[in-house]
């Protein structure tokens, strides 16, 4: 029988309440943002970008790492994974590989891309996005040389695959996820967002869609794009039955909520899509994830319609459909997040926080009652 009443009980330990893992000024970064989180076990990995000349999404950007071996109790010091020299590596995607018959214990993959200049610049025809790969078979202790995906997946000018003329692009961010409940146990998929043709106003040439590999990475697909304008980041969840759902920002806010699409077919097309008037949202990117202990869904975001606040936990028992919000985690500035489950009754949050001075990592804990 279904627990009907849950309770959103912070872990008692101080450290567990609230950790700075990444923090402005640190390590010679203006600014860390976009945080995502991935783990196995009591392995877990934090990742952000270090932004070097300020808080902008455009310049010297790095992507940093920390991990922690005890379910996020301690952390290691940070470690610059990836640095595109003056240029921009951003918008970390990571997954964790468990079923690829080469690792038998897993390897880490980080996903990213990088840009030559501005999204506005980009947009206008100018510069490149590309999109690359690296992965660790040891912990995140060393890591490949990076692996250019950029013909597979972004069909811009330069594309000998197709052409769309696709012209900025972004993977994620937050963590990916590899499908093992459906007919294709093992896929590695990512959202993407790209831009198609010149710019057009409300930011109608975006559109959102997926990118996927059936063979580990060494191949890869995309998925049809969802047809809606203005479609942006989005962050992946698999469901049981080969259901695969898009939780999504519209970087239009004319509706000032979140649009989740549907996908039957483990995101290759998209069945439906709609917007989710109780996922308020001040156009930013939001999290999510799926229990499938509980068959529950649990949504990380900004409830407001204006400003980047009010960081909400919700959650859904008919697999998005509906949303109930269980408590606010923090009522002051609050802006990106990635989510992940610990256990059966705890789940780790990564956010920022401070207008965008630290990147937090909470436990919380989810205690169902009668």
């Amino acid at each position: 029988m279904r627990i009907g009443l849950f309770i959103l009980l912070v872990c008692s330990s101080l450290s567990a309440q609230y950790q700075t893992l990444f923090q402005s000024g640190d390590l010679g970064y203006e600014c860390f943002r976009i945080p995502a989180i991935v783990g196995s076990g009591s392995k877990l990995y934090a990742f952000a970008e270090g932004r070097k000349g300020g808080c902008g999404d455009f310049g010297d950007v790095d992507i940093l790492l920390r991990t922690s071996s005890d379910g996020g109790q301690s952390w290691t010091e940070p470690q610059v994974v990836v640095d595109n020299g003056s240029l921009q590596a951003g918008n970390p995607t990571p997954v964790i590989d468990l079923l690829n018959p080469e690792y038998p214990e897993g390897r880490l993959m980080l996903f990213y891309n990088t840009g030559t200049q501005s999204e506005w610049e980009t947009r206008s025809g100018n510069g490149r996005r590309k999109a690359f790969y690296k992965f660790s078979s040891d912990l995140g202790l060393s890591w490949s040389e990076p692996i250019d995906i950029s013909n597979e997946v972004h069909f811009d000018r330069f594309s000998t695959k197709e052409f769309k003329d696709a012209r900025t692009f972004a993977l994620g961010p937050g963590h990916a996820v590899q499908l093992a409940m459906s007919s294709k146990k093992g896929r590695i998929y990512l959202p993407a967002n790209h831009s198609l043709g010149d710019p057009q106003e409300n930011f109608a040439d975006y559109r959102s869609y997926g990118i996927y590999s059936d063979d580990f990475g060494k191949t890869w697909e995309v998925s049809e794009d969802l047809p809606v304008p203005s479609s942006n980041e989005a962050m992946a969840v698999e469901l049981p039955d080969n259901e695969l759902l898009l939780l999504i920002r519209l970087q239009n806010n004319s509706d000032r909520s979140k649009m989740i699409a549907r996908s039957l077919d483990n995101g290759t097309s998209w069945k439906e899509y709609h917007l989710v008037p109780e996922l308020t949202s001040p156009v930013c990117q939001s999290s999510i994830i799926y229990s499938p202990e509980s068959d529950d869904l649990y949504h990380l975001g900004p409830a407001s319609t204006e400003k980047r606040e009010n960081l909400t936990l919700w959650r859904s028992t008919d697999r998005g459909r509906s949303w109930k919000a269980l408590d606010i985690v923090e009522s002051s500035f609050a802006a990106y997040s990635d989510i992940i489950q610990l256990s059966n009754t705890e789940l780790g949050i990564l956010y920022e926080s401070e207008d965008y001075h630290k990147i937090i990592y909470k436990r919380i804990a989810i205690k169902p009652t009668d």
